[in-house]
């Protein structure tokens, strides 16, 4: 096993606690869960509603990604928490799949939490694959 290297993307999110953006070792990246705020603005109120915290997270996945060389394309797995499981199911399902190309879906699994960090209603997780 290689070295792991340990990430911080300098256009990434304010980590909210202590953790890397991703860690990487022998071509897989593990990238922490992301939280739907603005990296331009990490003191800004949060998007309202589960679309738009969705698609922030997104953005800062991909932001995340981008940042160790990485695409939407070579994401293998996912976690998703919800904190209204039944509530926005449906809704994060809508947005999260818009981001990839059919029939290039990531493994997934989607937990419904009593909480998240900074008051959010979606977190996501990933495991992507160099080449």
């Amino acid at each position: 096993m290689s070295t792991p290297i340990f990430h911080m993307i300098a256009s990434g999110p304010r980590p909210v606690a202590p953790f890397s953006h991703a860690v990487e070792c022998d071509g897989w990246v593990f990238v922490t869960g992301q939280m739907p705020t603005d990296p331009a603005a990490p003191d800004a109120t949060l998007p309202t509603g589960v679309d738009a915290q969705t698609h922030r997270v997104m953005a800062n996945l991909k932001i995340v990604l981008g940042g160790v060389g990485l695409g939407l394309e070579h994401i293998l797995q996912a976690r998703v928490y919800l904190t209204h499981f039944d509530r926005d199911y449906a809704a994060m399902n809508a947005v999260y799949q818009s981001y990839f190309a059919p029939g290039r879906l990531p493994a997934r699994t989607c937990v419904g939490v009593t909480g998240l960090a900074v008051g959010a209603l979606v977190e996501i997780d990933l495991v992507a694959r160099r080449s």
